[in-house]
């Protein structure tokens, strides 16, 4: 590719020839910040170019030590979730069996030919457990 820089007031360019690969990095660049080359050209020969805000170094020894945390407490995460799914495997069945045996003491009722009460919310709570 064949690069011209014009200048704003008077006569003169410059006329610089750019090869593929190099033009090729330029685009990649540009779409890896979310620039034009043309705006990544432009960086390069003005040379403003951002400096770190920080030591390099010390970022990234604490970017480690942040992941070190999240990994132990991934580690003492999974079992509190592992038991907490057995539990609510626990309630489903202990919701069905109570289902259950309601229904088996509201048939008893009616055979013994008593009146047999309605706890709503107690089938509120088994329904809650059960899905």
């Amino acid at each position: 590719m064949r690069l011209k820089v014009k200048p704003e007031k008077g006569f003169g360019k410059i006329e610089v020839e750019i090869g593929d690969d190099l033009w090729e990095t330029i685009k990649r660049m540009g779409e890896k910040y979310g620039r034009s080359p043309e705006h990544i050209l432009k960086i390069i020969l003005e040379g403003k170019f951002r400096e770190p805000c920080g030591e390099y170094e010390t970022l990234k020894e604490e970017i480690r030590g942040l992941e070190k945390e999240v990994w132990e407490l991934e580690k003492k995460w999974a079992p509190l979730r592992y038991k907490a799914y057995g539990v609510s495997e626990d309630n489903k069945i202990l919701a069905i069996e109570l289902s259950g045996l309601m229904a088996e003491n509201s048939q008893l009722k009616r055979f013994l030919r008593k009146k047999a009460k309605q706890d709503l919310e107690l089938r509120r709570l088994i329904s809650y457990y059960i899905q």
